[in-house]
């Protein structure tokens, strides 16, 4: 009978192999398929007794070590990651790692190396909130990179389909790699990096990258800037991307700087003429968007013209909402197929906590995802 070993949340402080040997007690490990060891704190001693443990793991498929070294020294953090990560390198069962909210920072990446480049099984990599900065960020995006091109070089498909890296400053300055990792995978489905700092010439090779990934279906690049000083390199990059997407369902370029003083952005005018005729979900707060926008939504999903699909929309913190007549037709077409138009009024409060209460179709759809390539 296989078995789940969830041991988040306890506190732990897990120092030497004598701490960590009660809670395996008796436990076949052949028979184990996931671990949760988030909110507890691992030591060099404890990380080799959860990797020899991990080593006769033969059948497991989720690796959750997020927030496992709170309050260790960064000198322990390389020697813990080697034996995580050495003992999962072999893994040809493992579907998914993460890794989020361990705060590696540039200097301690290099043990999850050869894990990354040479298990070409895994399918779901998490790494958010791991302060990696461009530094780390590339030396990441290189490890995709490698193995992408090893298997590319023994004829096989890649296996990678989700990538969440956010809030990790990773920059410009390892954008570049990222993008090109993306190409050269092509398998991805979906992709979150919010709030890393990146800016046009990073975002622009972050959507060519992308754009070779035909099975793409999430986006969430949120607080990265598209636009510079009025070149619209950036954004012509992702109106380009956007008719690569057939399956995108959801797309979130809250805070990105889509537009400088209003002017409607290239890609909402795509977006509103059909270029996704899946998409679900689209989430544009704070990107400097007035009314010419709005009345172009509007007018898309009033008539079903172009956003037929479209059931969440969110415009929070954008120029006029307020006394803008084109809101309130937004408003009342995705009321009408029972979607919802998010504006930070207090008029959208209730439809919000109905939606917290019952996951929206997005939730559910990404639910799914990850339960079908654990499962």
């Amino acid at each position: 009978m296989s078995k789940i070993l969830d041991w988040r949340g306890r506190g732990l402080k897990l120092d030497t192999r004598a701490d960590f040997e009660p809670l395996i007690k008796d436990v076949d490990p052949a028979t184990v398929e996931e671990i949760h060891l988030g909110g507890n704190t691992l030591g060099v001693e404890a990380a080799q007794a959860l990797g020899e443990f991990l080593q006769k793991a033969n059948h497991l498929k989720v690796a959750d070590f997020a927030d496992i070294f709170t309050g260790r020294l960064i000198t322990e953090i390389p020697p813990a990651l080697v034996s995580i990560c050495s003992a999962l390198k072999d893994k040809t069962s493992l579907v998914e790692l993460d890794l989020s909210d361990n705060a590696f920072g540039g200097r301690s990446v290099d043990p999850i190396v050869p894990f990354l480049v040479e298990n070409r099984s895994f399918q779901i990599l998490k790494l958010n909130n791991n302060g990696l900065g461009p530094a780390g960020g590339s030396v990441i995006a290189q490890a995709l990179l490698d193995s992408a091109n090893a298997s590319k070089h023994e004829g096989k498909p890649s296996n990678l389909r989700v990538i969440i890296c956010g809030r990790n400053r990773l920059e410009n300055g390892s954008a570049s790699l990222w993008g090109q990792a993306f190409a050269a995978h092509g398998s991805l489905e979906q992709v979150r990096m919010p709030q890393n700092g990146i800016r046009m010439a990073g975002i622009t090779a972050i959507a060519n990258g992308l754009a070779k990934n035909a099975s793409i279906e999430y986006i969430d690049l949120q607080d990265n800037c598209f636009l510079e000083e009025g070149d619209l390199a950036g954004l012509t990059a992702w109106n380009d991307a956007l008719t690569k997407w057939e399956n995108l369902t959801f797309l979130n370029l809250s805070d990105c700087v889509l537009s400088e003083e209003g002017e409607i952005p290239i890609l909402l005018t795509s977006l509103a003429n059909g270029s996704n005729k899946k998409l679900h979900t689209l989430q544009l707060q704070n990107n400097n968007l007035d009314s010419a926008s709005y009345e172009l939504l509007a007018s898309a999903i009033e008539t079903g013209a172009g956003l037929e699909t479209l059931m969440s929309l969110d415009l929070e913190d954008n120029d006029g909402l307020e006394d803008d007549e084109h809101i309130a037709t937004l408003s009342k077409a995705l009321k009408k197929r029972g979607g919802k138009l998010a504006v930070g009024d207090d008029d959208e409060s209730e439809a919000e906590e109905e939606v917290e209460k019952e996951p929206t179709l997005v939730d559910q759809a990404s639910y799914l995802l990850l339960s079908k390539l654990c499962y």
